[in-house]
């Protein structure tokens, strides 16, 4: 069990990884699709619409069949998509492609979550999470530099064919080691109308509805940041590519730090309060980012509220999923899945908000972070 973590954190890889490896080439890439930059971060937010809607299948895929097959074909799926992008000729091509790339690579985040929920028993789940945080936030902090390397030295396209390779080895180290843990004895035979009537059941139970939404709406801030960081640090700021590929690293330091710190503090405070404070204390940051930004204020207080924020999220993520899981064993999956389509779907709402209202400023980004926590806390507390 040893190598768990590490199988569960690539697989949980693969949304960053796709996301955070291309954001330096963003502006090369909408060049050469003949786009610009609204048009790039619609490939964004497609990427995050099929993380959303393939999360939905492959929940009671999981819950039915195990946790293995659905995941198979779902990394597969990832591969070939990814060698496609590779090829686009243009950007409504690129869009799609994201789409279809999303669809695959959804399948590691949903069985990543039931399998923690799955293995509880035998492991402290917040603790687990922590160490998949861990292994996972590595891919922000090499992705974007990494991405800027390639496209520098091989082109955009490059980038795509290194996520593939990374898709071939989670896709080995899946069928070499990555044990079973939904026996025959626990799955569920579900029609599509119970799975329907299952995805109510949960929202309609406060148990996952709280966390869930919250833990969501918190995601959707940091998706957020991901869209509209690219055009407020290289364009509004001025910043080059390979120093926002650093900032971004910077952050992503702070997530792993937060995620680290979440099983202490959970034990000290207790999960449920310490995740009521995180909310808090994020839109409070929020709110000063807001004021930062009309003020016109200096980039080196905006980056420095922007890692104190973006370090919460790490505290955040394992949180919510634990909480969010906590009470549905026989349900991991469909509980996992249902989770992952709020934060994809909230997160896609928020990339296509940010290409909406681009401004050339920093202002769409910020006011969509303080949006979403403040949506995040109202949720919690009802």
């Amino acid at each position: 069990m040893t190598i768990l973590p590490l199988i569960l954190g690539l697989l949980a890889a693969f949304a960053p990884l796709a996301i955070d490896m291309y954001l330096p080439a963003l502006p090369a890439m909408a060049a050469s699709l003949g786009s610009n930059s609204a048009g790039a971060q619609l490939t964004i937010a497609s990427y995050f619409l099929g993380m959303a809607l393939g999360q939905l299948a492959y929940g009671p895929l999981t819950d039915r069949l195990g946790r293995k097959p659905p995941l198979l074909f779902g990394v597969a799926l990832f591969v070939v998509a990814s060698l496609a992008c590779a090829l686009a000729q243009d950007m409504p091509q690129m869009i799609a492609l994201r789409l279809l790339q999303a669809l695959g690579g959804c399948a590691g985040m949903v069985v990543a979550r039931a399998v923690v929920r799955d293995v509880a028993e035998l492991r402290d789940p917040v603790r687990l999470m922590a160490r998949l945080m861990l292994i996972m936030g590595v891919a922000p902090i090499l992705a974007p530099s990494l991405g800027g390397l390639l496209a520098e030295a091989l082109g955009w396209r490059a980038i795509f064919v290194a996520l593939a390779l990374f898709g071939g080895v989670a896709l080995l180290l899946v069928v070499l080691a990555l044990p079973e843990t939904h026996p025959p004895a626990r799955r569920l035979r579900q029609t599509p109308a119970e799975i329907l009537a299952a995805y109510g059941a949960l929202l309609a139970d406060a148990r996952f509805r709280r966390p869930a939404l919250a833990s969501s709406f918190g995601t959707a801030s940091m998706f957020a940041y991901i869209a509209g960081s690219p055009s407020v640090f290289m364009e509004v700021h001025s910043i080059a590519p390979g120093q926002y590929g650093l900032l971004f690293g910077v952050n992503a330091v702070g997530i792993i730090a937060g995620s680290q710190l979440s099983g202490w503090l959970a034990q000290r405070w207790g999960r449920e309060v310490l995740f009521g404070r995180v909310l808090v204390a994020m839109a409070v940051l929020a709110l000063a980012l807001v004021t930062l930004t009309l003020l016109d204020g200096p980039f080196s207080l905006l980056f420095a509220f922007l890692f104190c924020f973006i370090s919460l999220l790490g505290l955040l993520f394992p949180l919510g999923t634990v909480l969010g899981l906590a009470h549905f064993p026989r349900m991991a999956g469909t509980a996992s899945a249902l989770m992952g389509t709020l934060q994809f779907a909230l997160g896609g709402v928020a990339g296509v908000a940010l290409g909406v209202w681009h401004d050339g400023t920093g202002l769409p980004m910020v006011a969509a972070m303080l949006g979403c926590v403040a949506a995040a806390n109202w949720f919690w507390r009802r």
